[in-house]
C-alpha cells in the first residue's frame, strides 16, 4: 500500500466522505493503521474490539461459528467495506468472527471518535444506518434462501453475487471461492457443492477457467 497520510486514507472511504474539512482533519488524528496476515482475526464472536474496522486493502471473511465448531460464511468484506459498527453502537459483543482471506489493511477507529462522529454529522449517521439496513436486508435474504430455495438456487444465488462485470459485459468471479467456503455459505455439504457446480458447469452456467476464476452466464438453471 504506498505512504498515505491518514487524512488521504480517510479521504478515499466512502463513509466519511460527507464529513467537512475539518471535521476530518480531526479524524485523521484519532486513526491508526493495522496490516493483518492472511488468517488473522479481526474481530472475534462473542467478544468486544470497541474499534470501526475499515478495510482499506485486501478481502475478509464474516463467520459465525455454533458450540458445535460449525461455521457458516455470512458474507464476505473488502476494500470501502467495515465492521464493528454493530458492537460500538448496542455495546455488546460481536456476533461473528471477521477473518483476514489475504493480508488485509485496515483503518481503526476508536468507539469514543466514532460516537463522536455520528453525534457531529448526521449524514455520517445517515450513512452508518444505510449500511445497516443493507446488511438487515441480506440477512433476510439468506435466511429467506435457506428456507424456501433448494441447495442449487443457493448455490447459484452465491456465484451470482460474487460475479462482477467486466467491460465485455461478462459476469467474472474473479477471487478464488472454494467448493467448502461455498458449502459453508449455503449450509450444505461440500460434496454437495461439488456435484451442483459440475452439473452448473454441464448446463453451461458457469464456466471454470484458469487460476480458479469462473465465468458466469445469465441463463435460467434447470431446477432441480
Amino acid at each position: 500500500m504506498p505512504m498515505l497520510s491518514n487524512l488521504d486514507l480517510i479521504r478515499r472511504v466512502s463513509l466519511f466522505s460527507m464529513l467537512t474539512p475539518l471535521q476530518a482533519e480531526a479524524l485523521a488524528g484519532t486513526v491508526s493503521k493495522k496490516r493483518f496476515k492472511r488468517g488473522e482475526i479481526l474481530v472475534a464472536q462473542g467478544k468486544m474490539s470497541n474499534a470501526l474496522y475499515i478495510v482499506l486493502a485486501g478481502r475478509t471473511r464474516v463467520v459465525m461459528t455454533d458450540r458445535q465448531g460449525r461455521e457458516v460464511i455470512l458474507a464476505t468484506l473488502k476494500s470501502g467495506d467495515y465492521v464493528g459498527e454493530m458492537s460500538l453502537i448496542d455495546n455488546e459483543p460481536h456476533s461473528a468472527t471477521v477473518i483476514a482471506d489475504q493480508q488485509v489493511d485496515v483503518l481503526v477507529l476508536g468507539r469514543d471518535s466514532f460516537l463522536r462522529c455520528l453525534g457531529e454529522n448526521m449524514a455520517m449517521s445517515f450513512a452508518v444506518m444505510h449500511g445497516l439496513v443493507q446488511r438487515l436486508r441480506r440477512a433476510d435474504q439468506k435466511i429467506s434462501s435457506l428456507a424456501l430455495m433448494g441447495v442449487y438456487g443457493r448455490v447459484a444465488m452465491v456465484l451470482m453475487d460474487s460475479a462482477v462485470m467486466e467491460d465485455n459485459d461478462m459476469l467474472m468471479i474473479r477471487d478464488k471461492v472454494s467448493r467448502q467456503d461455498i458449502a459453508k455459505m449455503v449450509g450444505a455439504s461440500r460434496e454437495m457443492v461439488s456435484r451442483v457446480m459440475k452439473d452448473f458447469e454441464e448446463q453451461g452456467f458457469i464456466q471454470l477457467l484458469e487460476g480458479g476464476m469462473v465465468r458466469v452466464h445469465e441463463r435460467r438453471v434447470r431446477p432441480r
